[in-house]
């Protein structure tokens, strides 16, 4: 099975969402955590996904039964929970997610079901399956937790949030710290044992080695605004020339 590789989206632009699709992101992480995105910059976002043809899902910052309603009636393919750290929050994240029996999600029509091209039984039977639910994993106490967390039906495959983590521990905005790596080892083989899938965040050569070997489901490629400032601090070093008044002194 092909790996599906994904960003997380930091700089609100429709633009930029469509064009991730058509560079070939299976997926993109559209943050309501660290981003003030009215819900109207939300739904062009999803849209500009679909346009592109990458799924969109959404960063939600806790288990908010009605903000995850709305972002999956908006036509998000998947639900990100920030700092998931106990089974509880997993079960009711699982349960706003889907309809009854398997939830408690409320039905409407509108645009997800291409309002009313598809029926609502067909939609809801489409749900089941295809609704992702991706704990985000950021803590010491998330971790401890994951072995029960992993047992939640419903759990799509697990994220980590190495940067959080390492705040988390006491070890500053460390996230290649060595204690992080074997935390994320520690998460991973959790993941395994489960069978459930991880979705790793490589940052650097030798940690994508790692990852990659292991014939990952899902890889995060990073934030797209540090690897567009990376592009561009790149791309101007290349082309760096003495301006003509540094040239003439």
């Amino acid at each position: 099975m092909p790996c599906s590789v994904g960003l997380l989206n930091s700089v609100p632009s429709p633009l930029l969402c469509e064009m991730f699709g058509h560079a070939g992101y299976n997926f993109v992480v559209l943050d309501l955590e660290h981003q003030l995105l009215s819900p109207d910059q939300l739904q062009h976002a999803i849209r500009a996904c679909e346009l592109g043809q990458c799924e969109p899902w959404v960063r939600v910052p806790e288990v908010d039964e009605k903000l995850i309603g709305r972002v999956l009636d908006a036509g998000a393919r998947g639900v990100v929970i920030s700092r998931l750290e106990t089974a509880e929050q997993a079960e009711r994240a699982v349960k706003a997610a889907h309809f009854p029996p398997f939830g408690r999600r409320g039905i409407t029509g509108g645009r997800v079901t291409g309002f009313g091209k598809t029926s609502l039984d067909d939609y809801i039977a489409w749900t089941r399956d295809a609704i992702r639910v991706v704990p985000m994993i950021e803590s010491a106490t998330g971790i401890d937790a994951l072995p029960e967390i992993l047992a939640v039906p419903g759990i799509s495959l697990v994220m980590e949030g190495a940067l959080d983590l390492a705040l988390d521990m006491g070890l500053g905005p460390q996230p290649m710290h060595d204690r992080i790596w074997d935390q994320l080892l520690r998460m991973a083989a959790y993941c395994d044992a489960a069978g459930v899938p991880f979705c790793a965040n490589p940052r650097d050569e030798k940690q994508r080695d790692y990852w990659l070997a292991r014939k990952p489901r899902w890889l995060l490629a990073g934030e797209d605004r540090g690897l567009l400032m990376t592009a561009l601090r790149e791309r101007r070093r290349e082309l760096h020339v003495s301006s003509p008044t540094t040239a003439a002194s």
